[in-house]
C-alpha cells in the first residue's frame, strides 16, 4: 500500500501522550463517568489508556465495521451492540471513546444509541469533529492517519528525496 498525498503516521509513543492527553482533557472537564464505552476496533487502545488515567473499571465496547478494505469507508454494520444498562438514561455519565472521527458517520451511529454520552476521539477530522465533544488533534480531511498497530518497521526515504510520507 503506498502513502497517500496527505499522510500522518503515528508512533506508540505519540499515539500514548496524545491519548494521555485526551484524558488529561476529560479530567479537567469535570465529568463523572460511570462508564466507557469504545468503539472497536480504533478505540480500544486509548480507551486502555483512558480508563487507567480517569480510573474508570466498568468498559463496553460497540463494534461498528465502515473500513471494509482499509481504504474506503463503506456501509455501516452494527456487529454488537451496547448492553441495555448503559443505554438507560440515553447513556448519561457514558464516555465514548474512540481513536479517530472521520466522516462522523460511525460517531453518529453510536451517539444515536448513546445520546447523553459524552463522545471523546484522538484525532478529529472536520466532517467528524461535530459529533465529537472532546478530542486532541484536528487533521485535514484528506490527511490518512497511520496508526502504530498498522504499521511496521521500514526505512523511510528523506523528504529532500520527494517522499510523501
Amino acid at each position: 500500500m503506498s502513502l497517500p498525498e496527505k499522510a500522518f503516521p503515528v508512533s506508540w509513543d505519540q499515539f500514548h501522550r496524545d491519548a494521555r492527553a485526551l484524558a488529561w482533557r476529560l479530567a479537567g472537564n469535570g465529568g463523572e463517568w460511570k462508564a466507557i464505552v469504545c468503539i472497536t476496533r480504533g478505540g480500544l487502545v486509548p480507551a486502555a489508556i483512558v480508563c487507567r488515567e480517569l480510573n474508570i473499571r466498568l468498559i463496553e465496547t460497540v463494534c461498528v465495521a465502515s473500513y471494509h478494505d482499509y481504504d474506503s469507508q463503506g456501509e455501516m454494520h452494527v456487529l454488537k451492540g451496547i448492553t441495555e444498562e448503559l443505554k438507560a438514561d440515553g447513556g448519561q455519565g457514558v464516555l465514548i471513546i474512540d481513536d479517530l472521527t472521520d466522516t462522523g458517520k460511525t460517531a453518529a451511529v453510536v451517539r444515536a444509541m448513546l445520546p447523553k454520552a459524552h463522545f471523546a476521539a484522538v484525532y478529529a477530522k472536520p466532517k467528524g469533529r461535530p459529533q465529537v465533544d472532546t478530542f486532541v488533534t484536528e487533521v485535514s480531511q484528506d490527511t490518512w492517519i497511520y496508526f502504530p498497530w498498522d504499521m511496521g518497521f521500514t526505512y523511510q526515504e528523506p523528504i529532500a528525496k520527494g517522499s510523501r510520507g
